[in-house]
């Protein structure tokens, strides 16, 4: 029976910050470029309407996340947000000691995606990046006006819920291979609901990424959107037992034998070439 090895922790980070960027790149990508894109009608001598809108970039972040889950989930989990790892270790389905390792790799691949969207974007003629960065926001910094605290209730909760998905959908009950279908869905539907409210983050390493090269107050309102998706995650995590009856809360899950555990069969030479 073939081993199983568990990939090393540089290619673990590696699969991360690859995730993220792709994540950063494609959603916030599509809002940047494609979500109001205006061509001018040959024919008619008018400009056409030809952007993807709120539902195209929608689908653009749940296809981001589809797509790496099914590209690098089985390497680092595809976690790709710093709320994600935070709620699965609460949850006991992460190491703790691992969590900062994967909250650094998904800010770097993020922000690396933010850089290259703004050097893109600035290839325009005419494109100023203050406000146009896809950043989130609150008050006057939110598509829909939304306060401070409805955007923090509807991060939380929306969070929360994409906890839920993702802790349920890669249960080892649920039908095997379909978790990332679930999940990406999962975030489309979360981004039809509330780009209008806080241009959706759910994401701290998403938000993060595009905050400083948006300008116009988003770095100063950047708390918010780490606060709310993580407490909404850990909310998750320390409630899924109570959804599902799986309590994983006690489980050891360090990977560690202790040497009293070791057990090898006599006549067996543990030292042997194999």
């Amino acid at each position: 029976m073939a081993t199983m090895n568990t990939p090393k922790m540089s290619q673990r980070l590696g699969a991360e910050l690859l995730g993220t960027f792709w994540l950063v790149f494609g959603g916030c990508g599509s809002a940047i470029f494609a979500a109001t894109f205006v061509a001018p009608n040959i024919v008619a001598g008018q400009s056409m309407l030809l952007g993807i809108g709120f539902v195209g970039v929608s689908l653009a972040f749940g296809l981001t996340v589809l797509t790496m889950a099914y590209a690098v989930g089985h390497i680092s989990g595809g976690h790709f947000n710093p709320a994600v790892t935070i709620g699965l270790s609460v949850a006991k389905r992460f190491e703790w000691r691992d969590v900062p390792g994967y909250v650094a790799a998904q800010v770097v691949g993020g922000l690396l995606a933010g850089l290259a969207l703004w050097g893109i974007a600035r290839g325009k003629s005419g494109f100023d990046a203050t406000g146009h960065m896809a950043a989130n926001g609150y008050a006057e910094n939110s598509p829909g006006g939304y306060s401070l605290m409805a955007v923090l209730v509807a991060e939380a909760i929306l969070t929360a819920v994409f906890l839920y998905i993702i802790l349920g959908a890669t249960d080892s009950r649920a039908p095997q291979g379909f978790a990332p279908i679930a999940i990406g869905l999962g975030l489309t539907l979360i981004h039809l609901i509330s780009i209008p409210i806080s241009n959706t983050s759910v994401n701290p390493a998403r938000s993060t990424a595009v905050a400083f090269f948006n300008g116009a107050g988003a770095p100063a309102q950047l708390w918010a959107f780490w606060l709310a998706p993580i407490v909404g995650a850990a909310i998750a995590g320390a409630t899924f037992h109570l959804v599902t009856g799986v309590d994983r809360r006690d489980r050891d899950i360090s990977g560690s034998i202790d040497a009293d555990d070791v057990r090898v069969a006599e006549g067996v030479n543990p030292d042997a070439a194999r």
